[in-house]
């Protein structure tokens, strides 16, 4: 068992076979999940018959350290497998580990949550196409990474615009928000 934060992870990892990773993973008893910080059990949004993929969790499982898997992690995993960032969100939930390290700056720091701050100024190209992206008033994750890879910015001055402008990201890629 290891304490952090003032939560407890229990880790049973059960090799049951020479076939690969452990089949078996026991955790999250009152971890914090995607990121929420506030100790929810985000399994439970999937109803009480949802199971990880068992390939998705294998890859999950290599790469998650001490409960935690970066959000740059997760999309690799996705990348790798071949499936959408959401259903590697849905894993990471099921297994009631913590999504870490938002790209965007979100969340999943620490001492704060959250590291994005607002920018002094936002360029009138930058401004333009977050308007034009907006649905609802918000911009989703996806169309903040978009924005970013068009004009050849960084994520996070993506998000800095949204601060400074007042624009909620959401949602999420990987379903964290």
């Amino acid at each position: 068992m290891i304490l952090k934060n003032n939560f407890i992870l229990a880790y049973i990892k059960i090799k049951a076979s020479n076939e690969g990773p452990p089949l078996l993973w026991a955790g999250g008893l009152g971890s914090k999940t995607m990121g929420s910080g506030d100790g929810k059990q985000f399994s439970g949004k999937y109803g009480s018959d949802a199971k990880p993929d068992r390939s998705i969790r294998d890859l999950i499982l290599k790469r998650e350290q001490s409960g935690e898997l970066p959000c740059a992690v997760a999309f690799e995993i996705a990348k790798d497998h071949g499936v959408a960032p959401v259903e590697v969100g849905k894993n990471i939930d099921l297994l009631n580990f913590s999504l870490v390290k938002c790209q965007l700056g979100l969340f999943g720091y620490h001492p704060k949550k959250k590291i994005v701050k607002s920018l002094p100024t936002v360029a009138q190209d930058l401004k333009d196409a977050i308007r034009e992206a907006l649905v609802e008033g918000r911009l989703s994750c996806e169309k903040a990474w978009r924005i970013a890879s068009r004009l050849k910015v960084p994520k996070m001055k993506v998000s800095g615009a949204c601060e400074t402008m007042g624009i909620k990201i959401k949602p999420c890629q990987l379903g964290a928000f």
